[in-house]
Order: structure tokens, then sequence, then C-alpha cells
């Protein structure tokens, strides 16, 4: 017998009542988790306590070994539109220290997290418009509403793309496309990101979370270790593309932060750079 006992995985219903005032969670019997991403009930609020609360279930999620299949989707009309008013209050009070614990430490423990703890096939739905879109996008699979836009506001509000977004828009659209996206805040409809590849399916909103289902059921028809090693074959891709660039991007978009003495993640900064988006324009200067 061991001198020593394993230490216990997490368990789904302590950190579903952990997890509850950032993501809604719900698991079949047969391991398939359901992760609803919200703020106060509806669409998420981007913040500083949300944007932490992600790797950190990420993490959960990834170490415990009842877990088959994850969804992960949004609540409400959209998926990101909007900025917690006073959700960046602690970037602004204390710029320095939050560019690394907010920015550099738990933006990338977000990306890689979702691409090297989790064990299992992964399904991401964007339920409506969004910006930080590649949370969904860099999931195995992706499904998108048919009345959804995909953009990065970055540049417009000032800041440099750099915080996953261009690993995830430069893997998926290639260079020339991603360079004009980036500097120009392109919105993609639907239509567009699924002939571009960004999404493997669009569906009506209503249609998303059965057919995620339906497709998960398909998954996992074929045993663990087969579903299991084959999201080590198609993530390679993502895991070279994060270790070539990922945590230099942030760097780069936190020392643009750190050099103008200037938080840029005010809810007024994201209204005005997604204007264009609401509008139906392709872009914020045509």
């Amino acid at each position: 017998m061991s001198l020593q006992d394993f230490v216990v995985t997490p368990k789904f219903e302590e950190y579903k009542e952990r997890f509850k005032n950032h993501y809604k969670l719900e698991r079949r019997a047969d391991g398939v988790i359901l992760v609803q991403a919200h703020t106060l009930d509806g669409s998420v609020q981007l913040s500083v306590q949300n944007h932490r609360a992600l790797g950190l279930l990420f993490k959960a999620i990834g170490a415990d070994p009842e877990n088959e299949l994850m969804i992960l989707t949004g609540s409400g009309e959209d998926f990101m539109m909007k900025v917690d008013p006073d959700g960046f209050k602690l970037e602004q009070d204390d710029l320095p220290h939050w560019a690394y614990e907010y920015a550099y430490k738990d933006g990338r423990i977000n990306v890689s997290s979702l691409i090297n703890d989790m064990e299992i096939p992964t399904i991401g739905i964007l339920n409506g418009s969004a910006f930080h879109s590649e949370i969904c996008l860099m999931c195995d699979l992706t499904l998108m509403a048919e009345d959804a836009t995909i953009f990065d506001p970055h540049y417009n509000i000032g800041s440099v793309p750099g915080d996953g977004i261009h690993s995830c828009f430069e893997e998926l659209l290639g260079v020339k496309r991603a360079a004009y996206a980036l500097l120009t805040g392109e919105a993609f409809d639907a239509k567009t990101a699924l002939e571009y590849g960004m999404v493997n399916e669009v569906l009506a909103k209503g249609k998303l979370i059965e057919r995620a289902y339906k497709i998960a059921d398909h998954i996992m028809t074929q045993p663990r270790i087969t579903r299991r090693l084959t999201t080590q074959i198609i993530r390679r891709p993502w895991r070279q593309r994060i270790s070539d660039d990922l945590d230099g991007g942030f760097g780069i978009q936190m020392f643009g932060h750190l050099v103008k003495h200037s938080a840029v993640h005010s809810g007024k900064n994201v209204v005005n750079a997604t204007n264009y988006v609401k509008q139906g324009k392709k872009n914020a200067f045509d």
C-alpha cells in the first residue's frame, strides 16, 4: 500500500458554486459540461474579475477527471460587447501592478489553459457578437449565431492587439487578413467567418446549444482514450502558435500601456470603438 494518498481532484459541485457569479455550469451524467459565461445573468461585461476567473475555471475543469467534453458559450444577446463600468478600476488605480497581474499573467493563463490544461474536446459557441472572441474561436470546434459579428477593437481604443486575439486571427486568417483585421477593426459577419474558416457552423441563436450537444454526442461515441488523445493531435498548431508569440504579444501590449501611463479598458473607450459594429458597418472608418 502506498505511503501517500492521491491529492483530491476538483469536485463539480464545489467549483460550480465557486464560479457561479461568473459562469453557469451544468454537467450531464456522461461528463459533457456546459459553461455559460455571464454578468448578472446577462451577457458578459469584461472586467478584471471575470478575466481572472476564466483561467481558474479552465484549470478546475481540466483537473476534474469526470469531465469528458466542454461546451463554452455566453449568455444574453451577445457573447461580449461591453465592459463592466467599474471593472477596470483596479487597473486604473494601480496600472503597474495590474498590467502584470490582470493582463500579462491572467491573460496568458486564460489562453494557454484552454489549449494545454484541457485534455478533453472543446466546443465554443459564439451566441452573439463579440470582441475577445478568441476564447470560443480557439476551442476545437466553433459554432456561431447567424446574426453575430466578430471583431477586434484594440487598435481603435489605443491598445496594441497582443493579448491572444492576434495569435487567434493570424492562425485562422493568415498574415494579410489578420493584419487588416487588427489594424482596422474589420468586422466579420457569420457568413464571412464561416467562409474564412474561423468557425465550423452557423446557426440560428436558439439552435446553437442543441447542435453543440448533438456534436458532443457523436464525439462521445468513441472511447475516452481516443477522444483525449485526438485533442493532442488537433491542438498541435495552436500549441505552436501560442508558444511562438503569445508571451511576446502580451509583453508588447503591456509595454504600450505602461509607456502611455494609462489604462484603456474603460467602458467609454470600448463603446466608442464598437459603435460601428452595432451600426452594421464593416470597419470604423468607412
